[in-house]
């Protein structure tokens, strides 16, 4: 079974950077596919960003273009997402998640999702 651990949350205030950090293990490699999901306080999870292992094929939701980077290593079981000029409204847990096969697109139905890590922004 496929399992994902994440690192790299914490507190910063607005305009501050994070990385986020996520590594893969026990799974099959090839095409597969890698990103983030965010969900805050009393809101619906929105897919951030994913990025596939083939030909490296990166998406962004709207709301983080231009801020977060979404990208996998050379051994393609991490996967990094490096976000920049936070907002008080990116405040939320952040999942990582995995599945098999493409991206098509930053919110794709993922088969594996790791416990999460927390990023808190303030004014």
């Amino acid at each position: 079974q496929v399992q994902l651990v994440e690192s790299g949350g914490g507190s910063v205030q607005v305009g501050g950077s994070l990385r986020l950090t996520c590594v893969a293990s026990r799974y099959d490699p090839g095409a597969t596919c890698m990103g983030w999901y965010r969900q805050a306080a009393g809101t619906e999870r929105e897919g951030v960003a994913s990025a596939a292992a083939v030909n490296r094929i990166t998406y962004h939701a709207a709301s983080v273009e231009g801020r977060f980077t979404i990208s996998r290593d050379g051994a393609e079981n991490t996967v990094h997402l490096q976000m920049n000029s936070l907002r008080p409204e990116d405040t939320a847990m952040y999942y990582c998640a995995f599945k098999y096969g493409r991206c098509g697109g930053p919110s794709p139905e993922y088969t594996t999702w790791g416990r999460g890590t927390p990023v808190s922004v303030s004014a």
